[in-house]
């Protein structure tokens, strides 16, 4: 028979109990401090690739490690990993933090018109992201001279705005005269009308992106498309070939940064005009 009392062994109880190794997750940074376990080489942080880190020491000595390894930071073990890179939010073409993707939404009362089919396309090609975030809808006023029966047709009022872009809104113009004119009338307050200085959309993209220092002066009595195009060497025969010569001037903008800022701010106070709290409620 056996002595209960010689069947502990008191060494094996004074041990400690150890379990898995605790490590931190520590994301790589260029000069921060790292000791490898292993070798007990302490250095700086200063490159990674490929799942291996360099660790530069007091003398300038360089040594590469597997990230694999054991580290450890002021004593304390660690697990290196690589910093997660941040992901730029993305922009839309007119600048704007793009939203993220949702349901249409059913278009608002207010509404942006513009002169012709150039206009609309190249609004719709660097705003056309916000425009469908708010809900607004941009038509066309096939020439200024319409503008008048449009709004009449429309019936602007409290919660029914009209957001209005006309081309070379400048001192004694057409254009400028017809805006006067709305702007005394019975829709005035419910109306915003805006232009930029050119005597067509095509101006205001920056001539640059074309490949010209300044867009070229067309003399009074040439129709001013056909000008352009000729002045270019393009082909202005006819209707297609100027919806070809504008098809190749929008192809060169990217975004809000290839267009005249004279354009770009009337078309961003027109977005506000017609979507700002009360506009359409």
């Amino acid at each position: 028979m056996f002595d209960e009392r010689y069947d502990l062994d008191p060494v094996a109880a004074m041990k400690a109990k150890r379990g898995p190794v605790q490590r931190l997750t520590v994301p790589l940074a260029k000069g921060l401090i790292v000791e490898h376990s292993e070798t007990e080489w302490c250095g700086a942080v200063v490159g990674a690739r490929d799942g291996y880190v360099q660790l530069e020491d007091f003398r300038g000595k360089v040594r590469t490690f597997s990230m694999q390894d054991g580290f450890m930071i002021e004593g304390k073990p660690v697990t290196l990993v690589m910093p997660q890179r941040k992901v730029a939010r993305a922009r839309t073409a007119s600048g704007s933090f793009a939203a993220p993707q949702a349901r249409a939404r059913v278009a608002m009362p207010s509404r942006i018109f513009v002169e012709g089919k150039h206009d609309a396309e190249l609004v719709e090609q660097v705003w056309g992201d916000d425009l469908r975030v708010e809900g607004v809808v941009v038509e066309l006023l096939d020439g200024a001279d319409n503008l008048e029966d449009v709004l009449r047709d429309f019936g602007p009022g409290k919660g029914r705005r009209a957001g209005v872009l006309l081309d070379h809104l400048v001192t004694g113009s057409k254009e400028t005269r017809i805006a006067d004119a709305i702007a005394r009338g019975p829709y005035g307050q419910h109306v915003l009308i805006v232009g930029h200085p050119y005597i067509d959309i095509w101006e205001a993209v920056k001539p640059s992106r074309v490949g010209m220092q300044a867009w070229p002066r067309i003399p009074r009595g040439t129709d001013w498309k056909t000008g352009i195009c000729r002045a270019l060497g393009w082909p202005s025969d006819d209707i297609a070939d100027i919806a070809q010569a504008w098809q190749r001037i929008r192809g060169r903008v990217r975004d809000w940064r290839d267009l005249e800022p004279e354009l770009v701010g009337r078309v961003e106070h027109l977005i506000d005009f017609v979507t700002v709290d009360g506009a359409n409620s």
